[in-house]
């Protein structure tokens, strides 16, 4: 067994280079892959395989290979996306038990075939919360997705099985959606990288939405080169999202070497030093002693962004699950269904204000970058709370888990700043913290480079938490 799960825990840049060099094969990394993922089953990250499907895809790889072909950058690299992408031949769950009885999707969603297309091989769809409406990585239909570094403990939402497949070693990568913090939360509290990118960087085609105006897409890792090289293969316009920006390809993978030299790197006080454990700030500070960053800026307003952003994310989810409460509504979450119910009955104005309001806070965090080009600031207020926990204190007051859980990635989300969540561990045996590392809008190139910094000091860093027998 031991012996059988090694190549796929290799990070995807290792993998890709073997398998293009013929040292390795697509078919060998993919049929270990599968043995790591039945090994880690009780994990709860997969919801489907897609066996048929990969070993087709790694023998085409194969066959390229002995061809003298180049099967692309991702070359044999297993990858699996959280159940809201489209899947051919699968049923797209979102995590729900509604969707179940949709019928199977007809192609994949964009970033799918993409990675595809540069060789990597689909093995699955990832488990989620419900309607990506979760920052806890628990599902009442499938079950918790559990951190694979204390079982017992959250994943964290709403891309939990992401990265709990990542942090985990049973893919190399794993796509999430961040719609508030659904990347950054788990990546965090699994311990592995995550990049959310500017709003509109990825194209969301064939993804089942939550906020439209807040949904994101992208990828988690155990590796900085690896986020970078996935990101750079789903980069490009698509008109199927509307939201999708027209922007040029600018590949991040040949900057990482650069690393953080002249960079102007500080650190967000105020509300981002406050309201959590002390652990999650002494992980970023942590971080900027290792960069030499001591200048402090204060994020302004970015209470009211949070609190904004929820009657945002409110108001919007519900509108787009109405029908579904009306028809359906003893299938969802009673959590979840609370939540979607509230936001059906905010007042227009309420909505109408946090809009406005993020206009001039996106205008006023703007101008923070043009004296630092990177911020840092914690992940999450806390390491993985217990699956069921229901409250925790923090700074004295006992505060609900779920909604809290997103208290330092919401203000950053709400104006769709690119974001890279670097995991710490702060001491052998601990879980792990992790440091957003934020950029200007279209700055992840900046965001990268900072956590490649942090990964090559030592600082930030992704080790396989499911280690084989």
């Amino acid at each position: 067994m031991k012996q059988a799960m090694k190549l796929a825990m290799n990070s995807a840049t290792d993998i890709a280079s073997a398998v293009r060099a013929g040292r390795i094969s697509a078919l060998s990394v993919l049929e270990d892959a599968l043995v790591r993922i039945d090994a880690g089953a009780a994990l709860g990250a997969f919801t489907d395989l897609c066996t048929e499907r990969a070993r087709a895809a790694a023998a085409s790889i194969d066959a390229k290979v002995a061809a003298g072909e180049d099967p692309g950058p991702l070359a044999g690299v297993p990858v699996a996306v959280k159940n809201l992408y489209d899947i051919k031949g699968l049923t797209t769950r979102a995590g729900s038990r509604i969707n179940r009885s949709h019928p199977p999707a007809s192609q994949d969603a964009t970033l799918v075939a993409r990675l595809e297309a540069a060789g990597a091989i689909i093995v699955g769809a990832l488990n989620m919360g419900e309607y990506a409406y979760d920052f806890t990585g628990e599902n009442v239909h499938d079950g918790p997705s559990r951190n694979p570094h204390a079982p017992d403990r959250m994943s964290g939402g709403s891309s939990g099985g992401s990265g709990v497949a990542a942090a985990a070693g049973l893919v190399a990568i794993a796509l999430g959606t961040d719609t508030n913090g659904s990347i950054r939360v788990p990546s965090a509290l699994c311990g592995c990288f995550g990049l959310k990118p500017t709003y509109g960087r990825l194209p969301r085609t064939g993804t089942f939405p939550f906020v439209a105006s807040l949904d994101h897409v992208g990828p988690m890792a155990r590796s900085v080169m690896d986020l970078a090289l996935s990101y750079d293969a789903m980069q490009g316009a698509d008109i199927g999202d509307p939201g999708c920006a027209g922007r040029p390809i600018a590949p991040t993978s040949s900057e990482l070497a650069r690393g953080a030299g002249g960079l102007r790197i500080a650190v967000a006080g105020g509300y981002f030093a406050r309201g959590g454990e002390p652990a999650a700030f002494e992980a970023v500070a942590r971080a900027a002693q290792a960069l030499d960053a001591t200048k402090i800026v204060e994020i302004p307003d970015a209470g009211v962004a949070r609190a904004a952003a929820y009657i945002i994310t409110m108001a919007e989810g519900a509108a787009l699950h109405l029908d579904r409460l009306r028809s359906a509504g003893p299938d969802f979450d009673p959590a979840v269904r609370e939540r979607l119910i509230a936001g059906a009955m905010l007042p227009a104005a309420w909505v109408q204000k946090a809009q406005k309001f993020r206009r001039v806070y996106a205008e006023r965090v703007s101008a923070l970058f043009a004296d630092v080009d990177v911020i840092l600031a914690p992940a999450t207020p806390c390491r993985a709370p217990l699956i069921g926990q229901q409250s925790f204190v923090l700074d004295g007051v006992e505060m609900p888990v779920r909604p809290n859980l997103g208290v330092f990635t919401q203000p950053i989300s709400f104006i769709g700043l690119p974001v890279v969540t670097a995991p710490v561990f702060l001491e052998k045996g601990a879980l792990p913290l992790g440091v957003q590392v934020i950029a200007a809008p279209w700055r992840e190139d900046l965001a990268l480079r900072v956590a490649q910094a942090l990964e090559t000091l030592g600082v930030a860093t992704s080790p396989v938490a499911l280690q084989p027998d």
